[in-house]
């Protein structure tokens, strides 16, 4: 490497600075938001060395890192040993990106309701890029259930509720060319082997996708037919939900002109 009089000569730059910089992104900021997303639903207090491993980042820039968030309150260090855990401004970020969606006025009742009719859990997801998240989540009464965290990213092309995202984002071809037609979709096993779902869109105004309503259990407990039952009561209240998120503005489904791309 040349070097430059009176300078010393630049570091060789790592593999992944070299992928954070050809990436078009803030190299700092890049690596800031590895270290949030290194920790786990189940994590209390992380080491550094193991917060350095999980982000693969060096132990120094980990620190440092890790140092500023704590002044802005995103993490939160324990003094006897140095461990580092998420903190208060975190839970902020997440309360108001609930918010933006009006879970606790409709979101959640709605999902209440659709645990109470079918005994079974029921969710709401977003998606976000590449992935589905789910927003909202109310478990069902039953001791043995389909388990899903709030939070948690799950694959589009992979069981209902990404389909149905799919679909109704203009994802062409079958089977979003039938879920279109029919309004929602029924996934037995796609995901996971022992688990089946049924899944609705839920729109804002304007006929914008604000995500989907989802219900799911083990497949043994839901045969085909019982979703197709589960599909009639889905489509009813994404449609109930996507007339108060639009403020009243639409009265009736879209035709497949007004939707698709």
């Amino acid at each position: 490497m040349k070097k430059t009089p009176g300078r010393p000569a630049e570091p060789a730059r790592s593999a992944t600075a070299v992928e954070d910089r050809e990436s078009g992104g803030v190299i700092a900021v890049a690596r800031a938001l590895r270290l949030l997303e290194a920790f786990q639903v189940d994590d209390a207090f992380v080491s550094l060395a193991e917060l350095s491993r999980r982000a693969g980042l060096h132990k120094t820039t980990t620190l440092r890192i890790a140092r500023t968030l704590a002044e802005a309150r995103y993490l939160v260090q324990r003094d006897e040993d140095g461990a580092w855990r998420l903190g208060p401004a975190t839970g902020w970020l997440g309360a108001r990106y609930q918010a933006s969606f009006d879970l606790n006025n409709e979101i959640e009742p709605t999902l209440r309701e659709l645990t109470r009719e079918t005994g079974e859990s029921a969710s709401f997801f977003v998606r976000e890029g590449d992935i589905r998240t789910c927003l909202v989540r109310v478990e069902g009464p039953k001791a043995i259930r389909h388990h899903i965290r709030m939070g948690e990213a799950l694959p589009l092309e992979k069981g209902s509720p990404g389909r149905v995202l799919l679909a109704f984002s203009g994802e062409p071809g079958e089977p979003y060319e039938t879920i279109r037609h029919d309004g929602f979709y029924i996934s037995i096993g796609e995901r996971e082997a022992e688990i089946a779902s049924v899944s609705a869109p839920v729109f804002g105004a304007n006929w914008r996708l604000l995500g989907v309503l989802s219900v799911s259990g083990p497949g043994g407990r839901l045969p085909r037919a019982k979703l197709q039952k589960f599909a009639k009561l889905i489509k009813q209240k994404a449609s109930q939900l996507s007339y108060v998120l639009s403020g009243g503005a639409q009265r009736q489904a879209p035709t497949r002109t007004q939707w698709h791309p």
